[in-house]
């Protein structure tokens, strides 16, 4: 466990003091899988809607409990990420962005499927560093064999590296929640076939197993600036807390399926996106 203390205490510890209003579970909401908050407050809520119906997704947003539509017309958007005035999302097999700051908000395509080393099977999980670097996780057949997923790294131009492949390595078999540390050296994930949490050493590309805990079907992967992390499983509707010595405990159960799961800016509340269920939960941390 002395090499995940070591990481977690790289990661990203800014957050912001003023404290959330309380926050009541939002409803009615098509298929959601991921989640992000913006610094103003606003709730960023990735719906898939029907999978693999193309054309029937959306990116919702909730502002003072309020849901309203930011952009339709999405295949199967999953994982979010901000930088800057830039929402991301991973669409499927493409990478697309939505400027925020113009209204109405524009949409457009940040990476193309052809731009990626090998054609994405399922763009799953989005995942910003400090360096203005996206990371997204590529699962595979994650339905089927549960196996052929990679990690690609996309710079602010939006050039595509493979990071890691289950070609390289075996046990990268369908990776999906993405957490990047503050040097931009080290990326944790967990992987949805296996359930085991992952870092990965971009400096020597060694992988590193990080806790003996398994977190069945691996979905969300967040990071408390107190050093706890947060692991969602989607298989079996639980959210699990792990701190800085590696113990696993935990949080929450009873969702239908936990995808993949934020943090709010204050660090007052995990926010917990039910897919099966339509629901958008949120865990008070204190």
């Amino acid at each position: 466990m002395k090499k995940l203390v070591v990481v977690l205490a790289l990661l990203n510890t800014a957050c912001i003091s003023a404290e959330s209003p309380s926050l009541e579970k939002v409803t009615k909401l098509l298929t959601p899988e991921s989640v992000v908050q913006a610094t103003d407050g606003a709730i960023y809520v990735s719906e898939i809607n029907e999978f693999d119906k193309d054309g029937d997704g959306q990116i919702s947003v909730i502002r003072d409990g309020k849901v309203s539509t930011l952009v339709k017309g999405l295949d199967d958007p999953k994982g979010l990420a901000i930088i800057g005035d830039n929402l991301y999302i991973a669409d499927k097999t493409k990478v697309l962005k939505v400027t925020l700051n113009e209204s109405p908000a524009q949409l457009s395509t940040f990476v193309e499927a052809s731009a990626f080393a090998n054609p994405p099977q399922f763009l799953n999980d989005l995942e910003a560093d400090p360096k203005g670097n996206l990371y997204v996780s590529d699962s595979g057949d994650i339905m089927g064999t549960g196996k052929g997923g990679a990690i690609y790294k996309i710079d602010a131009q939006g050039n595509t590296t493979l990071l890691v492949d289950g070609k390289q390595d075996e046990r990268v078999m369908a990776p999906n929640g993405l957490l990047a540390d503050d040097t931009g050296d080290y990326l944790i994930f967990v992987d949805f076939t296996s359930g085991i949490l992952y870092q990965y050493n971009q400096s020597n590309k060694a992988l590193t197993d990080i806790s003996e805990a398994n977190f069945g079907g691996g979905d969300g992967v967040v990071h408390h600036s107190n050093g706890t992390m947060y692991v969602s499983d989607w298989k079996s509707g639980k959210v699990y807390s792990m701190n800085m010595n590696g113990d696993v405990s935990l949080l929450k159960e009873g969702y239908q399926s936990a995808a993949d799961i934020a943090i709010t800016k204050d660090e007052q509340y995990l926010l917990v996106p039910d897919m099966k269920a339509g629901i958008l939960d949120f865990i008070p941390l204190n």
